[in-house]
């Protein structure tokens, strides 16, 4: 047997000489602080909405929205347990709001979404406009505002949640408050908002009341699937994508949220896409139809059948691909905007 290489005996001991002045060589880990392609920790997953679903009731039962403040079952992803997130800088969750509820108004320094994944009528208020909330509708709660909900209806209503949680967690940068009532004052009509910066205009004098979020607070399903089937009847279809639009704000033409990009594709009748993969990690929501994705990375290869309401995650540099026989729309949503800003987004498209 060899005796140890003096160096390393050295080394050894250099590293316990520097531990209490909390120093660590660089070279020891260099390899994964500077990888030759991203390596992240989390995997893809898949939530069957028939297997959640009776879950989230039981939650109604559990747990008032007031007592919970949202009632939520977070989508957390395998690798990640216990970190309330779905990739390393996103959360998702889906939310449940029962007949005659209001979640009470609070607001925010994270970002968040709501895709209405079940039920009608229900609604959410942002900053003294309430929109009623329609399965397919994206609505966006802007950072620092206050925003409530409520169900009006017999049903019980269920969106996906989306918000930048673990990203806000990274910088330090959460704050919350609570509303001195339940519900905030409606001060102006619904649809005002959409009437002012939703039709290809706006104010010929005015501020964008969100900073650097979409004046619209609220995107409709009908008018997000007209688009989508126009363009299938008159457009190529993409081979990687099938029909596939990002949400824009109308006053920059940018991402309606900082940090957060929103997409709405539709893969007609027989589609089978070609592979791709990208740096930023993305949640899927299936609005209607059935279809497959194949994901994969190295040599593992994981296989999810979808149907309406699932949902799952693709993480980021996994090959992707999807197909459906009879054609699907899906939401999806990451960190996109975040990636473009820091000049770090990677995308191919593979054959």
């Amino acid at each position: 047997m060899n005796a140890p290489h003096p160096n390393a005996q050295v080394r050894q001991q250099l590293y316990r000489d520097m531990d209490p002045l909390n120093l660590t060589p660089l070279w020891e880990v260099l390899h994964a602080l500077v990888p030759r392609q991203p390596a992240t920790p989390c995997a893809p997953a898949c939530w069957q909405y028939d297997a959640v679903r009776p879950l989230l009731l039981r939650a109604g039962d559990a747990i008032t929205a007031e007592e919970a403040v949202r009632r939520v079952l977070i989508l957390e992803n395998p690798k990640l347990r216990g970190q309330s997130a779905v990739t390393q800088s996103l959360y998702a969750g889906l939310q449940l709001i029962m007949p005659r509820e209001v979640a009470p108004s609070h607001r925010h320094t994270q970002s968040a979404l709501r895709f209405i994944v079940e039920g009608s009528g229900a609604y959410t208020a942002v900053d003294g406009e309430r929109t009623t909330m329609r399965p397919g509708d994206f609505i966006i709660t802007p950072s620092w505002t206050w925003h409530d909900h409520g169900n009006d209806t017999d049903a019980p209503v269920v969106w996906l949640d989306g918000l930048d949680i673990p990203m806000v967690r990274f910088f330090d940068a959460g704050f919350a408050e609570n509303d001195s009532s339940t519900s905030q004052q409606v001060t102006r009509p619904e649809g005002t908002s959409l009437a002012r910066f939703g039709h290809n205009m706006a104010p010929v004098r005015h501020e964008s009341p969100y900073g650097a979020t979409s004046p619209i607070f609220s995107y409709p399903y009908e008018r997000s699937r007209e688009t989508l089937e126009q363009l299938e009847r008159s457009a190529p279809v993409d081979a990687w994508d099938g029909v596939k639009l990002r949400y824009t704000n109308p006053l920059t033409g940018g991402w309606p949220m900082p940090t957060i990009g929103t997409f709405m594709q539709k893969l007609p009748r027989g589609f089978t896409g070609q592979p791709w993969r990208q740096t930023d990690g993305a949640v899927y929501s299936v609005v209607e139809g059935e279809g497959e994705v194949t994901i994969a990375s190295g040599d593992q290869e994981w296989r999810y059948r979808f149907g309406p309401r699932d949902h799952f995650v693709v993480p980021s540099w996994h090959t992707a691909r999807l197909s459906s026989a009879a054609g699907c729309v899906l939401f999806s949503f990451s960190d996109r905007p975040v990636h473009q800003a820091l000049g770090i987004h990677s995308e191919e498209r593979l054959s």
